[in-house]
């Protein structure tokens, strides 16, 4: 089963309030922020309530994750002595930019796993990327190590670095979706090339925008991407809705799979649906299609069970 990501809530890691809500509503991974979302004075306190966490989200079908701060803040190895422990499926490296980033993760990581006696390279890496360096040199950030199961986007920061200040807070989501076109479109495409995810930006709209929420969400999900960061629980609903595959589509893919299928059985390469061509490229399609919606529904009994 692939590890399903189509919604990650962050938490500041400091706040234990917002931390025991936040398996609430049905978010895909939650993600402990041990960066921007906690002030400098309370990283010591976000740690050891990040650590206290993991533990307590053992029980829940939920992807734990934890944003370390980036390489250049010296706090990264401080941040993983703390936090890798049994439980924890990924680390989410703020800033990242070249290889050699992925690579000291991957290091420090290995020796907090052999200390603490976790399975060597079980704890997984998402590589944010928040910087037009790190756009340049996605090819290489993708596949750098097996740990990097997905590639997330941190617009604010990037169009910062691009010089717009504080552009995609101050405009609205239609008017700055181009200003970072480029850069969305580049993650989705690498991270397809390597096999793994691409989990969009947080949405800079109105908290209460669901609309215009769902409209980024699906043009960002025909770019490419498999999941969107949150900042707010009441975005995870419609988000999960927005990337799973739809009833309708279900049941085609079903009817594309029947079809293709008994026409293969007669010795046939493609067939026809309503008029439409129906090969093995479109078989393909359709099986992964069915097999997201399986994967969906096994986590949705699962939370059931909670």
């Amino acid at each position: 089963m692939a590890r399903m990501l189509r919604s990650m809530l962050y938490v500041p890691a400091n706040s234990w309030r917002m931390i025991t809500n936040a398996t609430a509503e049905g978010a895909d991974a939650v993600i402990l922020d041990l960066e921007d979302g906690c002030p400098m004075a309370e990283k010591e306190t976000g740690r050891v309530f990040a650590r206290d966490a993991i533990v307590l989200f053992k029980g829940f079908p939920v992807e734990v994750v934890v944003r370390v701060n980036a390489l250049e803040t010296g706090l990264t190895e401080t941040d993983l002595s703390y936090v890798v422990c049994q439980g924890l499926d990924a680390i989410m490296l703020a800033k990242t930019e070249s290889k050699e980033d992925v690579f000291a993760v991957d290091r420090l990581l290995e020796k907090e796993e052999q200390k603490k006696g976790i399975d060597e390279g079980s704890i997984a890496l998402i590589a944010l990327i928040e910087s037009p360096k790190g756009i340049m040199n996605l090819a290489e950030i993708v596949g750098a190590n097996e740990r990097v199961i997905a590639v997330g986007f941190g617009a604010g920061d990037y169009s910062r670095e691009m010089g717009a200040g504080m552009g995609v807070t101050k405009i609205s989501p239609e008017e700055y979706f181009s200003m970072i076109l480029y850069a969305r479109s580049s993650i989705a495409t690498a991270a397809r090339a390597a096999g793994i995810q691409a989990i969009d930006t947080p949405f800079f709209g109105l908290v209460i925008d669901l609309e215009g929420l769902l409209k980024e969400s699906e043009k960002v999900k025909l770019l490419g991407f498999s999941g969107k960061q949150l900042t707010h629980p009441r975005h995870i609903g419609p988000v999960n809705e927005m990337f799973s595959p739809a009833k309708e589509d279900v049941d085609f893919a079903n009817t594309v799979v029947k079809a293709y299928e008994e026409a293969r059985a007669r010795g046939l390469g493609a067939t026809t649906i309503g008029g439409k061509m129906i090969d093995y490229g479109s078989f393909k399609r359709a099986e992964a299609l069915l097999s997201f919606a399986s994967d969906i529904e096994q986590h949705r009994k699962k939370r059931e069970k909670v």
